[in-house]
């Protein structure tokens, strides 16, 4: 048997890996149009960055290593330009020597990756405008921000790879721009938990415009100057876009393989194309995602590995272990800052007609009274049917990793909001909690589930009733250092023995400084036969974060003080 892969890196030299492990016997070919077949592709930023030092660190493996050690037959610098399916055989060309030869494949997997969109702007080509998705552009960049160090950087969009090169330049001493053309940073979160980041990273001094287009480029002596879409520029030394990716499909459409709707290769759940010859893994797929049933792609080093595993396994035992899908479990530092998601944003879901209900808390990452325990803020989203959990998301400093990892192992089985009271977790003061922000977002969602809690978001406040009551239920210290306009300051502890000052015919939205209190205070009133009664989801700091970071540009922010 003979297999053919086209493309290394995660998901090909994974799939030749395992093929190897499975069948001894075998003749493999791995092609790779660069010169590396495995790297640490998210490590990139930080050697540009000087936080890895060392070059060769970045290399999981080299050609020679993989074959010695896996007697497959790499040929790095190898472009493959067409595929026959008919006579099963690809033509590829040296890059080195153009040299031009095919080769016969038995099956055939594709692993071409993803291309980094580059859109046509005027003097998009100029020098100092650069993509990161490999090593030969980390090597230009890096060499390009040496010649230029404490410059001024200029970063086009605002996802992850965004983030962590800006936060590298500016360790780096740079002064950085960050671009971002929609309302906010990371897309695959929602507004409230972006917004906690942005300020984040305003207050590191990084100039961040959102709602900003890029419109184009021009050399203007020895600087790039960046035109935006509101007739302001930016004179800068180097331009980083990272305005995301698209599939690499060129290869598979001339084939005759057929695109999916979100313009990926169309895979089976046995990662078999429409071909059954030919296999695919990797960001160049599409697959149904387990949450909504809908297609999409993923462009994440963790589901490219397990791809390449299960491929292996179908070509060579036969169409037997399905792959399941990805919820797109991700991660991030932004300076001091770590943001995670899993699962489904609420605005997608939302977009999808997915019934669901979201609940915000902030807890500390481990005891309060243990030195050094800071506030992290979970979002999770879920089914008001049966309280299944469909999405979480954490902004916070320690401990957002492990959150994160139980709320994904969570959502990929099915699991549900009990799940959360129940998770039992290790406990010790410097690591968490008796009861862990897991739990802590378990029991606020149950109570919303066993209807104990109404509640009401952030952004809903300008929409509230002329005889709508709202309460912030602090204290007056916290009261007096800035509240919500048009609130009134009655603290729960002395809700008792105040409440006969409130009219029980009259919505009453209350609040407090993260949502606990304004609970108490709602349970003190729909037992005392108030009963439309709500409470701020997230309380004052989900609210403050997201005002703040909606009215930036002005000059004056309504937070009565």
């Amino acid at each position: 048997m003979k297999y053919v892969i086209i493309g290394a890196v995660a998901g090909g030299a994974s799939t030749a890996a395992r093929l190897r492990r499975l069948d001894e016997k075998a003749e493999i070919v791995m092609f790779e149009k660069g010169n590396y077949i495995s790297y640490a592709n998210c490590g990139l930023p930080y050697y540009i960055g000087d936080v890895i030092a060392d070059r060769d660190k970045l290399f999981v493996q080299t050609a020679a290593a993989f074959t010695q050690r896996f007697n497959i037959d790499v040929r790095t610098a190898t472009e493959v330009t067409y595929i026959d399916v008919k006579a099963k055989k690809v033509l590829a060309k040296n890059l080195h020597n153009e040299a031009i030869y095919e080769e016969h494949y038995d099956k055939l997997v594709l692993s071409p990756g993803a291309e980094p969109l580059r859109p046509p702007l005027p003097g998009i080509h100029l020098p100092g405008i650069f993509t990161l998705r490999n090593v030969a552009d980390t090597d230009f960049i890096k060499t390009y921000v040496h010649e230029h160090p404490f410059g001024k950087a200029v970063v086009v969009g605002a996802g992850f790879i965004g983030l962590e090169i800006t936060e590298n330049l500016h360790g780096l001493g740079m002064d950085v721009t960050l671009i971002e053309m929609s309302q906010q940073i990371l897309a695959p979160v929602d507004y409230p938990i972006a917004a906690i980041v942005q300020q984040h990273i305003r207050s590191k001094g990084v100039d961040l415009r959102l709602n900003t287009a890029v419109a184009g480029f021009e050399q203007v002596h020895q600087k790039i100057r960046v035109l935006l879409n509101n007739d302001e520029s930016i004179d800068a030394d180097i331009v980083i876009l990272s305005i995301g990716v698209k599939p690499e499909t060129k290869l598979a459409a001339h084939a005759g393989l057929v695109l999916g709707p979100a313009k990926g290769i169309w895979v089976n759940e046995y990662l078999q194309t429409s071909n059954p010859d030919i296999y695919a893994v990797g960001d160049a797929i599409e697959f149904t995602n387990p949450i909504t049933g809908q297609s999409m792609n993923t462009y994440l080093a963790g589901p490219a590995n397990k791809q390449g595993r299960i491929c292996a396994n179908n070509m060579v035992f036969g169409n037997h272990v399905a792959y399941k899908g990805a919820i797109n479990t991700a991660i991030v530092k932004v300076f001091d800052m770590t943001v995670a998601a899993t699962g489904t944003a609420a605005k997608q879901l939302q977009k999808a007609a997915i019934p669901h209900i979201v609940s915000t808390n902030h807890s500390g990452a481990h005891a309060s009274y243990y030195p050094g325990s800071r506030q992290m803020t979970i979002q999770i989203a879920f089914s008001p049917a049966d309280g299944k959990l469909l999405s979480a998301q954490i902004a916070g400093y320690e401990g957002v990793d492990k959150r994160i990892d139980v709320l994904s192992a969570l959502i990929q089985r099915g699991g549900t909001i009990e799940d959360l009271v129940e998770f039992e977790q290790a406990y010790a003061p410097p690591y968490s909690s008796a009861k862990d922000p897991i739990n802590m977002a378990g029991f606020v969602a149950e109570n919303i589930l066993l209807k104990r809690l109404q509640i009401f978001y952030w952004d809903a406040l300008d929409s509230l009733t002329t005889n709508a009551l709202l309460i912030d239920v602090r204290n007056p210290y916290e009261f007096d250092a800035g509240h919500i306009p048009g609130a009134i300051n009655i603290p729960l502890d002395d809700m008792r023995t105040r409440m006969h000052e409130l009219p029980t015919n009259q919505p009453i939205y209350l609040y407090c400084q993260a949502g606990l209190r304004g609970y108490l205070a709602q349970r003190i009133l729909v037992q005392n036969d108030f009963h439309a009664v709500k409470n701020l989801s997230g309380g004052y700091a989900t609210w403050l974060a997201c005002a703040l970071e909606k009215q930036y540009k002005k000059t004056t922010v309504t937070v009565e003080v």
